[in-house]
This record gives structure tokens, C-alpha cells and sequence, in this order.
């Protein structure tokens, strides 16, 4: 997630600038072509050019409004797992009590289901960032590359040791009870259900506190399934591929409208063109870049929504509820960016 209240014109060339030198290169051919070598019926009527920018521009606007509506609901699921999670500490520490076992051993039945709730939350995050074929890193070549590039330099790929050795062993030390299950979160969301029965045989846990806090788990069950709905169904390539050839096709036939229009000027008007043409193809260009950004909100990039700061965000919140005060710090933003 991008923290920052404006963006800088650094930030904005590293994003897309490189996508100006093709423009300027195209734009400069034509001018040149029409203006040096006389080829003037390249030119076409500027009528149809700019019916076919207002469409691509209404195209482009619905693909981006439905990634912010996959980001938007990344955000409210990752929003309800904190709420959920709240409430999972607080039955944890009010409901987990008998007068049949000492102190040490209800501290560490309330330890254990805390810890594997966080080992939770840690696995399902790490599950989300697994690439799928649609997502920038899994594309051809170049492309590839660059995504790569962007994800170590401004999104996961700054936060990797955000767990010490000593959170991995307090929260990871049964992972051998899931580490072999094709999907790690769901297991352990089965362990936790598995012990809230467990306690309830030994009457630890009242009946209907059990139900109650098996209603929590199937709430996660629920956070998990919407999350990988958004992670495992893209955008329909239709709308996000024809917006990128729609694109394409406006700003080729962009400078072959404009050309003749800007020659009406004067001698220099051609050369205007130049410029002119090579602002306005940014722009859609950038309209394209943002909602192509944007349709996977769990890619590991800079505009993905800040999994790991929500889950130490809860990290924290449910160690205090232990009464533990040994407690580890918030992520904070690297070069503007919360992961």
C-alpha cells in the first residue's frame, strides 16, 4: 500500500516514464513522415479517432473501477479477520477456565491457541502471495522481469525478515501437525476446531462457549474463502486484455488524427504534435497501468494492501491479551510503502 499523500515525479517516471520514450518515438515518426517526407494521406479525420478515444476511455474506466472493487474487498476481508481475531483472543482468555487444572496449564492451553491463530494468519498471508499465471511475475520475458524488479524493490521484497527465530519457534512449533497439507491455513483452522472439542471433553470449555468460538473459526473459514475467491478468479481476461488492445489501437491511430490538425497551425504545428500527442497517449497509458495494477490486490507488489502490517497489527493485540508485554514492533513503511 502506498502511504504517501502525493506522489513525486520520481515516483511517477519510475511507475511509467519509460513508456514515454516509445511515445515520443512514434509521435516524432509520424511528424516527421508527414511533414520531411510529404506523405500527408497518412493522415485520417480526427472525428473517428476521438469517438474511439472516448470509447476506450469509458472501457478503460470500468476495468478500473472493478480492480478498485477487488482491492476495496481485499481490504474489508483483511478488515474482518482483524475484528474476527479481536474477538478469538477475548473467548480465548475469558472462556478457557477450570478449577480442575492449575494456572500453568490453562496459560498454556490459552498460549497454544493463540499462537496457532497467529501461525495462522502468517501462513494464509505467505498462501495469498503465491504467484498465479495471470498475475506480472508469472509473465513472459521482459515483463516478468520488470514485476520481479517492482516486487523486490518496492513491495515484499522489502520486508522479508519480519518474524526473529524466537517468534518462529513460539508460533510455528507443531508445523509438522500441517506443513504436509495442500492448503497450510485451512489445516490449521482444523486443529483449532479439533482442540476446542478436545477442551470441552475435559471440561475445560462449556458446551456453548465451544459453539461460540467454533462460530469465530467459521468466520476465518469464511475470510479465507472470500480472500482466495479474489486471489484464485482474476479480473475476466476479457475486460483486462481488449482494455490493453483497445489502448493500443487508440494510440496508434492518435498522431494520424492530430497531425494534420496541428499542421493547420503553421509550419511549426507539426512538431507540436510531438509533444501534444505523446501527453495524451501517457495518460491512457497510465489509466491502463493503474487498473492493471490494481485487479490483484495479493501479488507482493507496492499497491497490494498491507497484509503484513494487519497481521502484526493483530500479533500484538493478541499477545496483550495474554499478558505478554515482550511485544514485537508495528511494520512500518519502507520508501513509502506498507506491506
Amino acid at each position: 500500500m502506498l502511504v504517501k499523500k502525493s506522489f513525486t515525479v520520481k515516483g511517477i517516471f519510475e511507475f511509467a516514464g519509460h513508456h514515454l520514450w516509445w511515445l515520443i518515438a512514434y509521435m516524432l515518426i509520424v511528424a516527421v513522415v508527414y511533414k520531411l517526407v510529404g506523405w500527408h494521406w497518412i493522415s485520417i479525420p480526427w472525428l473517428p479517432v476521438s469517438l474511439v478515444g472516448t470509447a476506450v476511455a469509458f472501457y478503460v474506466g470500468f476495468k478500473n473501477n472493478q480492480s478498485y472493487d477487488r482491492v476495496w474487498e481485499a481490504r474489508k476481508i483483511w478488515g474482518a479477520i482483524v475484528n474476527s481475531s479481536r474477538s478469538w483472543g477475548v473467548m480465548v482468555n475469558s472462556y478457557v477456565k477450570s478449577n480442575q487444572y492449575s494456572d500453568e496449564e490453562i496459560k498454556k492451553i490459552k498460549t497454544d491457541l493463540i499462537y496457532r491463530h497467529i501461525a495462522w494468519l502468517y501462513t494464509f498471508r505467505e498462501q495469498l502471495l503465491v504467484p498465479t499465471q495471470w498475475e506480472h511475475v508469472s509473465l513472459n520475458h521482459h515483463f516478468a522481469k520488470i514485476a520481479m524488479r517492482r516486487r523486490d524493490n518496492f513491495g515484499v521484497g522489502q520486508f522479508q525478515d519480519y518474524l526473529n527465530e524466537k517468534q518462529q519457534q513460539r508460533y510455528f512449533q507443531n508445523e509438522k501437525d500441517w506443513e504436509t497439507a495442500a492448503n497450510k491455513a485451512t489445516q490449521i483452522i482444523n486443529l483449532q476446531s479439533q482442540d476446542l472439542a478436545f477442551l470441552e471433553e475435559r471440561e475445560i470449555l462449556h458446551m456453548r462457549r465451544q459453539l461460540d468460538m467454533q462460530t469465530i473459526l467459521n468466520d476465518f473459514y469464511d475470510h479465507q474463502g472470500r480472500a482466495e475467491r479474489i486471489k484464485k478468479f482474476p479480473l475476466p481476461r476479457q475486460y483486462a486484455n481488449l482494455s490493453f488492445i483497445f489502448n493500443c489501437i487508440f494510440i496508434f491511430l492518435l498522431p494520424l488524427g492530430i497531425v494534420a490538425e496541428f499542421a493547420k497551425l503553421g509550419d511549426a504545428g507539426v512538431w507540436l504534435m510531438i509533444p501534444f500527442g505523446t501527453v495524451v497517449g501517457w495518460i491512457y497509458v497510465v489509466m491502463e497501468l493503474i487498473g492493471d495494477y490494481s485487479e490483484n490486490p495479493f501479488e507482493g507488489l507496492g499497491t497490494d494492501i498491507p497484509m503484513l502490517s494487519i497481521c502484526r497489527t493483530i500479533e500484538i493485540d493478541l499477545l496483550q491479551i495474554l499478558g505478554e508485554s515482550n511485544l514485537p514492533k508495528p511494520i512500518v513503511p519502507v520508501n513509502d510503502v506498507l506491506m
